[in-house]
């Protein structure tokens, strides 16, 4: 793991001889993600819509034998495609969270969802979350696609400082992911939530504008078709790419 205090080794000092930070002279409130279509090699990233995307989620979802994907979720797999709809219709409604949904360009069909949300244009944080994939996106090229365009959008686009991650602590998955796509461990808050009538304590995950361009170079290089066999099997992976590139 990077050593986060090196991030301010090189201290200025103000006139009473306190340590201060990195001058930002050209600074200025960053704009808020907005419901943009995002098209890519393997992923087209689209506002959710209820009308375009219910039922290819719902029948995506429900391709899951159970629901253990949603388990460290605020909420539960909706069991019909009427509760579906009313689930789908609050997240496009919502303006932070702003919902995603992930749409496979080879079958047209949409396979996720994630939002962009604790949107701070002030400071140029955001944070990514609400992240569920189908069994029709785990472990191919759209999922990967879909969080470097993502991360393009906050970073190219919008110029933001801090991309973060958050998750249950004891969510394996999620804290195995954040790590396969660059972010940077941060530590450990206690007692943090409460949901589903059990106590959370968050893991916190961070990638910054200064790490972007190897993040976003070894993405690049990842999704590279010749970066893979005929049969679809990567030839290397993303971290030994964005280790081979420090």
């Amino acid at each position: 793991m990077m050593d986060i205090a090196a991030h301010h080794m090189s201290e200025r000092k103000n006139q009473y001889g306190q340590a201060i930070g990195p001058s930002i002279p050209d600074w200025s409130e960053r704009r808020r993600p907005q419901r943009n279509v995002i098209v890519g090699r393997y992923c087209r990233v689209e506002p959710v819509d209820v009308e375009r995307h219910a039922a290819d989620l719902f029948s995506a979802y429900m391709e899951a034998p159970d629901s253990r994907d949603w388990t460290y979720l605020f909420t539960e797999r909706p069991k019909s495609p009427e509760q579906f709809r009313i689930y789908l219709e609050k997240l496009a409604a919502s303006q932070d969270p702003l919902h995603f949904a992930f749409v496979d360009t080879g079958t047209g069909r949409a396979v996720g969802t994630a939002a962009l949300m604790r949107m701070d244009p002030v400071h140029g944080v955001i944070e990514v979350g609400n992240i569920i994939f189908s069994p029709r996106m785990k472990r191919t090229r759209v999922a990967t696609e879909a969080m470097y365009q993502l991360m393009c959008l906050v970073f190219d686009e919008l110029g933001y400082r801090r991309y973060e991650w958050k998750c249950d602590s004891l969510n394996a998955p999620s804290r195995a992911a954040a790590d396969r796509y660059g972010f940077t461990y941060e530590g450990l808050f206690r007692n943090a939530v409460v949901y589903k009538g059990r106590s959370r304590d968050t893991a916190w995950f961070s990638i910054i504008a200064e790490e972007w361009p190897r993040i976003r170079t070894a993405f690049q290089s990842w999704l590279d078709p010749h970066n893979f066999e005929s049969s679809g099997r990567q030839r290397r992976s993303l971290r030994a790419i964005r280790s081979a590139e420090r």
